[in-house]
């Protein structure tokens, strides 16, 4: 049965993106995000040995849970975060990476900024877009693209801050896509327990009624 990545980030609301310099920092990271309730975990390909952090976090993550691979750019990157279990893929453009994906049957949000690109990557067999980076433009700029568009499921990516997240929603985002404001230094060995308390500051605001 194909994952329906869509019906999971529309209920879920919050993707977090791991990217960071340190191997046994992004699994940490992720299993904290887990434990707290963030279902939808993404480790960027940039981060060090991020497919052993992939499937070092498949093995601990919650049934419900989805753990998948970002910045995945070619063909031989799809094939490697399969081997390691990744469960979507993110990519930050339109890139060789989205076809490949789908033919194997693996969920993609596809990186795209323009009307066109968005377009584009849905015609590739992108299951979402991720509309990145989002923040250049703001609520208003997504607002827009979707307008056109208005079947295309869009989350917001890039920048997006605690108080960025009810705009994004009630501009039509599906869920938000958050690294940085989120993870912080986690992913590199940082606070763990900071993590956790903004974890749940994300997780309430993305809950909240304003934000529907």
């Amino acid at each position: 049965m194909t994952l329906d990545l869509t019906a999971e980030l529309t209920d879920a609301r919050i993707l977090a993106v791991i990217r960071g310099t340190d191997t046994a920092g992004a699994i940490a990271a992720g299993t904290a995000l887990l434990e707290e309730g963030v279902r939808l975990v993404e480790v960027a390909l940039t981060t060090p040995d991020a497919l052993r952090a992939v499937e070092a976090l498949r093995g601990v993550a919650p049934a419900g849970s989805l753990v998948g691979a970002g910045t995945v750019l070619t063909a031989a990157d799809v094939a490697d975060v399969a081997a390691a279990g990744a469960q979507f893929v993110v990519t930050p453009a339109v890139v060789e990476s989205i076809p490949e994906a789908a033919r194997r049957g693996i969920p993609v949000a596809a990186g795209a900024f323009t009307p066109t690109e968005a377009y584009t990557a849905m015609r590739m067999g992108a299951s979402a877009i991720k509309l990145f980076p989002v923040s250049v433009g703001g609520p208003a700029y997504l607002r827009a693209v979707r307008d056109p568009f208005p079947d295309i499921p869009f989350v917001a990516v890039g920048g997006v801050g605690l108080a960025d997240v009810p705009g994004y929603l009630k501009a039509g985002a599906i869920a938000v896509g958050v690294g940085g404001p989120l993870v912080g230094d986690a992913a590199s060995g940082g606070d763990l327990d900071a993590l956790r308390t903004r974890a749940r500051t994300y997780l309430a605001a993305v809950r909240a009624p304003a934000a529907s």
